[in-house]
């Protein structure tokens, strides 16, 4: 039977919302007054919420959990939701209010890589302290002083002050540090967002090869799903400080994206959208999808409904179509064929039509634009709208002879179908 890495039962966490002293008694006396009086706090910064003060806020409130030797547990949720909380008890930087946590082995924390890092010191100065720093002895650090250096990618700048180097350069060093260390469970939040892309899937081979290979146990906290996926064997999701789901990552990460909620049918936009977005010419006012969204399949045509007013004459508008996927990736665009012209003072509706048949089954988001041509074939855009019109694709199996559709393992894209010759 695998061995218990961590147990968590019954974790709670509770944090006092407002001013907790004023920095003197006195200050705090006069607080405690106004308090009892139920007068307005004379201490308080203007604009201060006196509600606030003195209530009490969960970040954690009851969180079991057991998390096995070489597991790589994946930890998602909205801001807030009690996630890095949560790693801070583990590392022992905070204490619980309640609940117990028992550790088995030694661990690594990179919560914050590089906290430590004196700009003053070389590079190889700060590998010594911030490897002490994060538990390490001089001889250990000494024997892997070249791995270090090596995987950080800034040998050439070891020997120069840290606060000559760039940020990507900064993180690459502090992630090579931590990554290094001895330990049985390592402590990840958002440490993987380092360096260009090349260092970033080095670091994701890293933590993998400690999770599969060496046996370590890693607790990963990220936003972005596509790591989420290629480190971690299993995932929970928290939404206000409890865990409302734990076990397959494509699960957690659907609850996560609220991919079986309502999708957005219609958009309204207001007179600061159309500031943000719609700079002269013409302002949307709506965007709305005319399809009944329960039986959009493959092969019909998406429509779209934008009603519009223009505040000057304007010829040449075309309209852009992005579709984006459900973790809001680019799939593809398309382009009006035709022109538009418009009258000043003009109002009206814009019917965009898209054939979906190369889209596969799946949840898509759109966004919407409107640009004008010049002579010289440069394009400017008048109206841009980043809100999304969502809709679903149903699946039509018989398309792709009996077989579901699987984005994840085969894109968004239905290609046409394979020509094949045999010659005998």
């Amino acid at each position: 039977m695998q061995e218990n890495a961590i147990v968590i039962k019954g974790l709670k966490k509770q944090y006092r919302l407002g001013q907790i002293g004023g920095g003197t008694l006195t200050a705090d006396l006069q607080s405690w007054w106004a308090r009892v009086r139920h007068k307005e706090d004379p201490n308080s910064k203007i604009g201060t919420d006196q509600r606030l003060l003195g209530q009490q806020f969960w970040a954690l409130n009851g969180i079991d959990l057991t998390v096995k030797k070489g597991e790589a547990l994946g930890i998602i949720g909205g801001n807030g939701a009690g996630k890095s909380t949560m790693l801070k008890i583990l590392s022992r930087i905070t204490a619980p209010t309640e609940g117990s946590v028992d550790i088995y082995g030694r661990i690594a924390s990179m919560l914050e890589v590089g906290t430590g890092f004196s700009p003053e010191m070389t590079g190889r100065e700060n590998i010594y302290m911030n490897g002490a720093i994060l538990g390490m002895t001089k001889a250990e650090i000494d024997a892997k002083m070249e791995d270090i250096i090596e995987f950080s990618e800034v040998r050439d700048f070891i020997d120069t002050p840290v606060k000559r180097y760039s940020s990507g350069m900064y993180v690459k060093l502090a992630f090579s540090v931590a990554a290094h260390l001895d330990s049985e469970i390592m402590i990840m939040d958002e440490v993987l967002a380092v360096g260009d892309m090349a260092f970033q899937k080095k670091c994701l081979d890293k933590m993998r090869d400690a999770a599969t290979v060496q046996g370590k146990t890693v607790l990963y906290v990220s936003h972005n799903m596509n790591t989420i996926r290629k480190l971690c064997d299993r995932c929970i999701v928290l939404d206000q400080g409890r865990i409302i789901f734990d076990g397959d990552v494509e699960k957690a990460i659907e609850i996560y994206l609220g991919k079986n909620t309502q999708t957005v049918q219609k958009l309204l936009f207001s007179e600061k959208d159309h500031e943000n977005w719609c700079r002269k010419k013409l302002y949307v006012d709506s965007a709305e999808i005319e399809n009944d969204i329960a039986t959009i399949y493959s092969g019909d045509m998406l429509k779209l409904r934008v009603r519009y007013r223009s505040t000057e004459k304007a010829k040449d508008i075309r309209a852009r179509l992005v579709i984006l996927d459900d973790q809001e990736v680019i799939v593809g665009m398309s382009i009006s064929e035709r022109e538009m012209s418009f009258e000043s003072g003009e109002q009206g509706e814009i019917t965009i039509a898209l054939n979906t048949e190369i889209l596969a089954a799946g949840k898509y988001s759109t966004r919407i634009s409107f640009f004008e041509m010049d002579p010289f074939g440069d394009h400017e855009y008048i109206c841009v709208i980043n809100q999304f019109v969502q809709f679903v694709l149903q699946d039509q199996p018989e398309l792709h002879y009996g077989m579901n559709w699987n984005a994840r393992s085969w894109g968004h894209v239905a290609l046409p179908p394979l020509q094949l010759e045999v010659n005998r």
